[in-house]
């Protein structure tokens, strides 16, 4: 369970936050002053600080020196009730993963906190690296950690990440979704001169025109109806760091426009400012559509195309690495034992062939996820093949025509059909929801359209079946 620190001299506040943390399965720890909570630190170790900016015997910024000079394992958040444009800049530059600004609204605070826990397990991560693995060390992405990989796909992925890293080219990552992009991304800044830096990532899918131009520059207080406090934009924040754009290919025509003037011209202006700001930031772009077409087809400008275009790292899906996927399997059955307090030890041989056999739309987040809920439902040491969903263990079966049917010395394997009706109700909306994400490329934004739901429902559908 992650663990987190509340620091604020407002005792109110402390427990409010810590109630409402403890019930979204967190383990918090509060604290009224600086001193006591650097003192916890000692005893017990922290995912994430959450500190008061003002306390009665230090500030937020002398914490924050202390906790990344002595932790810096541990991820920090500055809440405050004043809204300061260049404190905030300066606190993240300082190593704090965001600044909010009182009053706190619970879905903001548990998304930041939840984004920066993650964000947190990457750099940790990245960062350990021990001796006998850093020479010839690959790098593979799977949604919150790097796993070695071994397979030519893997090795030739490690090649271009390490040519690129030390540049400030800005990169197009293309490929399916659940490749494991934003991975790469951070992996990119963690091994560039820009790794003491922010790493700022976006999600692009789901802005509107009328958000845009807040989310990327930010805005003034007052400068437009419900601008009740000035705001510091993606763009920014990210300022002499580096900003990953995700799902870049669903951007609006009229927001690419936006968004090109500020790549080209490396300055921005928050909405209701004249000030312009001089932006030096590296610029990193996602897609699982492929952007060139999307030009033909008028779906996505040219001039912003070529202006990220300076470097492009393919990732190749799932189904092309080989071995590979027992290396990926072992690790994130490791994770899931940890998260769910399980002691599975390993696969079924006819699990294993599955794997092998099954074409993974989904990809690295797809066997993340199949695992998880595995071992979740699994009552032994070793995962069987009814613990997998229906469109797994039954691939081989259904497409016999252009695959062929698992074997064990040339015997076909018997395939075990699930009759259990424990948890139907959970597992059909499971596959429903996997079914129409696979058939929208995973974009949730059309994938909430087609189940007739709005885009916060299925996120909350998706996180209580385990679904990533």
């Amino acid at each position: 369970m992650n663990k987190i620190l509340i620091v604020d001299d407002e005792v109110n506040i402390g427990i409010l936050l810590s109630k409402f943390l403890t019930r979204n399965g967190y383990e918090v720890t509060t604290s009224t002053s600086g001193e006591t909570a650097l003192e916890y630190m000692t005893k017990e170790n922290f995912n994430l600080v959450l500190c008061d900016f003002r306390l009665e015997d230090t500030d937020g910024r002398e914490m924050l020196r202390k906790i990344k000079t002595t932790y810096p394992n541990t991820g920090v958040i500055i809440v405050t009730g004043y809204s300061d444009i260049k404190l905030a800049v300066e606190l993240i530059k300082m190593g704090a993963y965001d600044y909010i600004t009182k009053p706190l609204y619970p879905d903001e605070i548990l998304n930041t906190i939840n984004k920066a826990i993650e964000a947190q397990k990457i750099i940790n991560i990245t960062n350990y690296e021990p001796a006998k693995s850093r020479e010839g060390r690959k790098l593979e992405v799977s949604g919150d950690e790097f796993i070695v990989g071994q397979s030519i796909a893997s090795k030739e992925l490690m090649k271009q990440i390490e040519l690129v890293s030390p540049t400030n080219c800005s990169v197009i990552l293309s490929g399916e979704s659940g490749t494991g992009k934003e991975s790469v991304a951070k992996g990119i800044h963690q091994k560039s001169n820009r790794k003491d830096k922010p790493f700022i990532a976006m999600d692009c899918g789901s802005l509107t025109k009328e958000l845009a131009g807040s989310e990327f520059f930010g805005h003034e207080k007052g400068s437009f109806t419900g601008a009740l406090f000035t705001k510091i934009g993606h763009f920014e924040m990210a300022n002499g760091g580096t900003i990953f754009l995700d799902e870049v290919g669903n951007l609006s025509y009229d927001i690419q426009a936006t968004l090109l003037r500020a790549v080209q011209e490396r300055k921005i202006k928050r909405i209701g400012s004249t000030k312009e700001l001089d932006l030096d930031v590296r610029i990193i772009v996602a897609s699982n559509e492929n952007l060139a077409e999307a030009i033909q087809k008028g779906k996505f400008r040219e001039d912003l195309f070529h202006r990220f275009n300076e470097f492009n790292i393919s990732l190749p899906p799932l189904r092309d690495r080989g071995k590979d996927i027992l290396t990926f399997a072992h690790s994130f059955l490791h994770s899931a034992n940890e998260e769910l307090n399980r002691k599975v030890e390993g696969f079924s041989e006819e699990v294993l062939e599955c794997f092998f056999n099954y074409n993974w739309p989904g990809n690295v987040r797809e066997l993340k996820n199949v695992i998880r809920r595995a071992t979740l439902f699994t009552e032994g040491n070793e995962i069987q093949i009814k613990a997998l969903p229906l469109e797994i263990s039954t691939f081989a079966k259904n497409t016999s025509t252009e695959y062929a049917a698992p074997t064990r010395g040339g015997i076909p394997v018997k395939k075990e059909v699930r009759r259990d009706l424990k948890n139907a109700a959970q597992e059909a909306e499971y596959d429903t929801i996997l079914n129409v994400l696979k058939e929208v490329n995973y974009n949730k934004t059309k994938a909430a359209k087609i189940l007739n739901i709005d885009r916060k429902t299925l996120y909350n559908k998706m996180k209580a079946i385990n679904l990533d």
